[in-house]
């Protein structure tokens, strides 16, 4: 408010009441003192506003420079962490590689080993096979031989009569036979000198003469005989020492295979629970970076808002200062006794009045506006009821005269094209149809993944954060088990080893107090025993004091403490009893509570290893569960992109699609109206008389030179031979039976 608003109010107020002079004057004062009361309490009202907008300015800064200075150190830590996971992720993928490369190279040579394996047994089979066959043959051979006497062991010469006697040729030949065959069995074994000496045997006549040579053969046979069981004896030991090696090395193999599946199969865990830790962990400093980014937007926004704010303040409180003062002094001014005596003398009035007057105008628009067989067709095709270009192209062709077979060309393309365009509607609508009919079916598919996703992510999410059931609530409960476990366990064991070193202590202070016990009663007994034998003996002191006490006896003998002493070695021997009944006790609360200690232990070694069982096996689910949760959201990711695709296609092709479908009806329905209009108008012009007679002058023009004969008949050969440019006979010549032929 300012010194022209004043003066405003001022004159309105005289305008009002001018008959009430003082009073409009006392009115404005009043006013004016409203005003400045109102002033003064809204200055108030806005430094309390502004005081606490300052305090939340103050506070939001602040708890924002203090959110972003631990949010930085988080986001450091997370970093490191994350370096220190990817470090390890590294290490033990290294690892891995390196394990399954080992336990590839392990299989390889397993492989290989078996390989070898199975070509040495096929071999030893083979050669076993051999030997056996070789042996069968030799031992076939020399059965043979012997027959014919070439075993010189035996009491028969190779001229048996058996051989020799009549008719037994026959059976010597058959003997022959047996042994070529036998000798050919096994000459493949022979040396070639061993082969010779067996052939030149075979190729000699069959007569008792050849013992002899009969015999070396035997010889030779019964060599390979021997050596073939030999070699076949060192096969077989050579086999089985290959096969004990190969078990021994398989079994080698397989435990270290098994021992590197075992080591891989656990640093694949531990990659997984890598894993895990390493998108959660990322997830949370992509979190805390965008709350930090958050918080520095925020206070970037706060602090240009505040300064502008403490700006405007500042500037309001100059304001209204002003305004107060400038009141104030228009009040004093009013209030002064010249003001008074000036507004008492004054009238003032004020009338007027203002008319304006508006002419309108109008305007006014104003809009003006041969053949029987044209004309109808025109009327045809405007009566059609449908707004065509096409038939308004062929009325206008109409309109304009033009040629009969221009306006017929027109309908005939015209009637093509309306026949193509109902085509492509029924194309395009059948294709909507399929397009909408495929796009919805594949949306409600891609909808219900999505509540599916939703909700296995809503069943994964509940599992892993549930703050009663959750698996990170049990890993943290079980981790907080752990550490009360390894609390109890130290501070059972520093318990333990404090009560010892007190057991050690007592006993020893015990130990000591029954030794002292013991020399003492010792030297009591000692001094009391030597007592007694000198009071028997009589060597006691004599006491000479006429008045003795009362330990001197009657006869002047001292007796000493005698009495006394005895109690007191009893006493002491009391004690040291309750001493060693005391040492015993402390051995067995020392034997129990070690005892008690060390099943404590057992229990907690137990429970502990219990339960880092189960931080393993609930780390390994929240892996499995995690890694299920990021494929779900990834999955819906995905799906939703899906779902959104197939929508916004729908939406893209929906115009069209809108169009045609509610329209083709209409639009077939307009199609066959107007092709029944373009049917008819081509009629009714192919009908009339001028049509005809322009379609006969057009043919009679055709005829060219052969106008005469042809328009005379046009089925005589005159016609047929002129238009054919040849004479009548060749032109009948050509054409038997035409007419005038």
């Amino acid at each position: 408010m300012n010194v022209f608003m004043l003066a405003a109010i001022f004159a309105c107020s005289m305008a009002t009441e001018a008959p009430q002079k003082s009073r409009t004057i006392t009115q404005v004062v009043k006013l004016l003192q409203d005003m400045l009361e109102k002033s003064q309490k809204e200055g108030d009202e806005e430094r309390v506003i502004y005081a606490k907008f300052k305090c939340y300015c103050d506070t939001s800064e602040a708890e924002k420079r203090a959110e972003i200075k631990q949010l930085t150190e988080t986001i450091a830590l997370l970093e490191s962490q994350i370096e220190e996971l990817m470090g390890s992720t590294g290490g033990l993928s290294e690892e891995c590689a390196k394990l399954k490369e080992d336990m590839a190279e392990n299989k390889a040579a397993q492989e290989e080993a078996t390989s070898v394996r199975e070509k040495e047994n096929k071999a030893f089979l083979a050669e076993e096979a051999d030997l056996e066959e070789a042996i069968s043959d030799a031992k076939e051979a020399i059965e043979v031989l012997g027959k014919v006497g070439a075993d010189q062991t035996k009491s028969v010469g190779a001229d048996h009569e058996q051989f020799m006697a009549g008719g037994i040729p026959v059976k010597g030949a058959l003997l022959l036979s047996q042994i070529q065959g036998a000798l050919k069995a096994v000459s493949s074994f022979m040396t070639p000198k061993q082969r010779n000496t067996a052939s030149s045997f075979l190729q000699a006549p069959f007569t008792g003469t050849y013992t002899s040579q009969s015999a070396e053969v035997l010889g030779i046979l019964k060599n390979m005989r021997d050596t073939f069981e030999k070699n076949l004896e060192e096969a077989r030991a050579t086999e089985k020492t290959q096969k004990e090696a190969y078990d021994k090395f398989m079994l080698i193999k397989e435990q270290e295979y098994s021992e590197m599946e075992t080591s891989y199969e656990m640093k694949q865990k531990q990659l997984g629970g890598n894993d895990g830790t390493l998108a959660s962990t990322k997830e949370q400093l992509a979190i805390s970076k965008k709350q930090k980014a958050s918080d520095e937007e925020f206070l970037d926004l706060l602090l240009p808002m505040c300064a502008e704010k403490a700006k405007g303040y500042e500037k309001r409180k100059i304001l209204r200062a002003n305004e107060e003062a400038a009141i104030a002094e228009a009040i004093s001014i009013l209030n002064s006794d010249d003001a008074f005596a000036t507004f008492g003398t004054v009238d003032a009035t004020s009338t007027g009045a203002t008319q304006a007057f508006i002419q309108l105008r109008s305007v006014h628009k104003h809009v003006t506006g041969d053949v029987q067989t044209r004309r109808m067709a025109q009327n045809v095709l405007q009566s059609a009821g449908v707004k065509s270009a096409r038939l308004s192209k062929v009325a206008a062709l109409l309109q304009a005269s033009n040629p009969f077979d221009i306006v017929l060309k027109e309908i005939a393309k015209m009637l093509e094209l309306i026949d193509e365009e109902g085509k492509s509607d029924k194309v395009n609508l059948d294709w909507c149809n399929k397009e909408r009919e495929e796009n919805e079916a594949s949306l409600k598919e891609k909808k219900a993944e999505i509540i599916a996703l939703e909700e296995k992510i809503d069943e994964l999410t509940d599992t892993i954060e549930n703050p009663e059931t959750g698996l990170k609530k049990q890993i943290a409960d079980t981790e907080e088990s752990l550490v009360q476990n390894k609390e109890a366990q130290t501070s059972q064991t520093a318990e333990r080893l404090e009560a010892n070193v007190a057991y050690q202590k007592d006993i020893k202070n015990i130990v000591d107090a029954e030794s002292i016990l013991k020399r003492a009663i010792k030297v009591l007994k000692v001094y009391y025993d030597d007592l007694e034998k000198k009071l028997a003996a009589g060597e006691a002191f004599v006491q000479e004091d006429p008045t003795p006490p009362e330990a001197w006896k009657g006869d002047g003998s001292y007796d000493g403490q005698k009495g006394k002493g005895g109690d007191v070695i009893s006493m002491l021997e009391f004690i040291l009893s309750e001493t060693s009944k005391e040492e015993n006790a402390a051995h067995q609360e020392e034997e129990q509570a070690q005892a008690d200690y060390e099943d404590s232990m057992t229990t907690l070694k137990k429970q502990e290893a219990a339960s880092e069982k189960l931080l393993a096996e609930l780390q390994e689910t929240l892996a499995e569960k995690e890694e299920a949760l990021l494929a779900a959201k990834e999955d819906l990711k995905a799906t939703t992109a899906d779902k959104e695709a197939i929508e916004a296609y729908l939406l893209k092709i929906k115009p069209g699609c809108d169009f045609i479908t509610v329209n083709f009806d209409l639009r077939e329905k307009n199609r066959a109206t107007e092709k029944a209009a373009l049917e008819k108008a081509d009629g009714l012009i192919r009908g009339t008389p001028a049509y005809k007679a322009a379609v006969n002058e057009a043919t009679v023009e055709s005829y060219g030179d052969c106008k005469e004969p042809c328009v005379a008949d046009v089925e005589d050969v005159k016609c047929k031979a002129c238009m054919a440019d040849v004479t009548i006979p060749a032109y009948c010549a050509g054409h038997e039976g035409t007419k005038g032929c």
